[in-house]
């Protein structure tokens, strides 16, 4: 078992726009199959810019905020409650297109 809290885990910077900053809850070989288990916090304007990966399903649920989520070109907004899947290969990035905080929970799957 193990157990974690927000309030404990120190801020890193997302890979893909080192001005955002996560905590990741659980890391990767902590689970089989698990990439990340991780809470990022985008400010207004902030963007994670677009990449694929090839062998890694991505989920992402919003817990605050809005935003969108483009995948493979196409646009979709989100706001808290939605939850998007992306699979692997396909291209997405984040955008906080709203005037307060993004909190992203999210995790990643290896196919």
């Amino acid at each position: 078992m193990k157990q974690t809290s927000l309030a404990e885990i120190p801020e890193q910077p997302v890979t893909h726009n080192p001005e955002i900053k996560k905590k990741v809850m659980l890391s990767p070989g902590e689970l089989p199959h698990l990439t990340n288990f991780s809470q990022a916090r985008f400010s207004p304007g902030q963007v994670a810019p677009g990449h694929f990966h090839d062998n890694m399903y991505e989920v992402f649920f919003v817990e605050a905020g809005e935003g969108i989520i483009r995948v493979d070109g196409q646009d979709y907004p989100v706001k808290k409650g939605s939850c998007i899947a992306v699979e692997p290969g396909e291209f997405h990035e984040v955008i906080n297109s709203g005037d307060t905080d993004l909190i992203l929970t999210y995790f990643g799957l290896k196919s």
